[in-house]
């Protein structure tokens, strides 16, 4: 079979193509007011990233995938690869932002609370305590040059805990599942916190939901 003969759209993906993209990806809604995070977090910050950020990425996202349905209706090959860029990072900044807001809670409703049950167990025993977690994923992030992302993760293949950064709005894919994700861009902390990172990195754990993150563990266990 030639190389064309696989590129080319049959009929059928043409039409699951365009139906899946009646599909248009949507803001989610917060849990929690914009301000129920403070002071860790600020309300502005918080409508801020929400309801600007996290919407263009929605809207970029949309954008580009219509257009890469349109490049395989056309048998665009070259045009589909020109987006594949776009798609990644809007994608990711869709699907990391989704993950972050479930991440976080108000201290009335958990946040801040340590990790229980299994997943406290895996850190316990990776890392020592969930302090030296803390410690680690704050090194991490720290070290990340421009923006990213700091990641607690699981192997798929080991099972083992792993702390990771990822960079830009690369989402965590492949190998690894991810249970607990720290935003470092700095529309994330410096309208609050300027230049003092660390202290936004400090400060967050204040309002991490374990709850959240031993929910993804033991769905993946």
């Amino acid at each position: 079979m030639s190389l064309l003969r696989i590129l080319r759209p049959t009929t059928a993906r043409r039409n699951l193509l365009t139906s899946s993209i009646r599909y248009k990806h949507t803001l989610p809604d917060l849990p929690y007011d914009y301000a129920a995070l403070e002071p860790a977090i600020s309300g502005k910050i918080m409508e801020l990233h929400h309801s600007k950020h996290h919407q263009t990425y929605v809207n970029s996202l949309n954008d580009a995938e219509e257009k890469y349905s349109s490049a395989v209706s056309a048998n665009d090959v070259q045009g589909q690869i020109s987006l594949q860029p776009l798609l990644r990072f809007h994608g990711g900044g869709h699907l990391n932002h989704t993950l972050f807001w479930e991440n976080l809670a108000p201290k009335g409703s958990g946040g801040g609370e340590p990790p229980s049950g299994i997943l406290a167990d895996a850190i316990n025993s990776t890392y020592g305590s969930v302090e030296d977690l803390k410690k680690r994923m704050n090194v991490t992030l720290a070290g990340i040059q421009g923006s990213g992302w700091g990641w607690l993760v699981k192997d798929k293949d080991t099972g083992a805990l792993q702390v990771i950064a990822m960079p830009n709005q690369d989402p965590v894919v492949g190998k690894y599942i991810p249970l607990l994700g720290i935003d470092a861009w700095e529309h994330a902390y410096y309208l609050q916190y300027e230049n003092r990172k660390a202290e936004y990195f400090s400060k967050i754990w204040d309002v991490v939901d374990w709850k959240a993150a031993e929910a993804r563990y033991k769905a993946a266990v």
